[in-house]
C-alpha cells in the first residue's frame, strides 16, 4: 500500500451514524506511532478543514461544530485511524480525508459522506 485509503462513507439521514476508517501507508516502523493523525472534511464549495485530531499520546481535539458527536481513535498496530460520527447533521456533508497533522503526505481519494435532512 502506497497511499492513504479512506472508507466507510455513505448516505445517511440526519441523526444517523457512520464510522470511517483510514489505512495509512507503510513507512518507517515508528512513523505512524510517533505522529498525530487527523480527519479533514471538504464540504461542497469550501476549503478542506481539520475536524478531528489525535496525538501520539492519544490526546484528541475537535473543531467546535463536531464536539460531542465525533470520536477519533487510532490503532498503532494496524496503522489505521478511525472516526466515529454520531448525531450527524446535514452540515457534516462532504468528502472526508485522513492524513497526518503537520507532516502531510499525499492525499488519498477520500470518502463521501452525505447527510440528508
Amino acid at each position: 500500500q502506497v497511499q492513504l485509503v479512506e472508507s466507510g462513507g455513505g448516505l445517511v439521514q440526519e441523526g444517523g451514524s457512520l464510522r470511517l476508517s483510514c489505512a495509512f501507508p507503510r513507512r518507517a516502523a515508528d512513523y505512524f506511532r510517533l505522529n498525530s493523525l487527523g480527519w479533514y472534511r471538504q464540504a461542497p464549495g469550501k476549503e478542506r478543514e481539520l475536524v478531528a485530531s489525535i496525538s501520539r499520546e492519544s490526546n484528541t481535539d475537535y473543531t467546535e461544530s463536531v464536539k460531542g458527536r465525533f470520536t477519533i481513535s487510532r490503532d498503532n498496530v494496524k496503522k489505521t485511524g478511525y472516526l466515529q460520527m454520531d448525531s450527524l447533521k446535514a452540515d457534516d456533508t462532504g468528502v472526508y480525508f485522513c492524513n497526518y497533522v503537520g507532516r502531510l503526505i499525499p492525499w488519498g481519494p477520500g470518502t463521501q459522506v452525505t447527510v440528508s435532512s
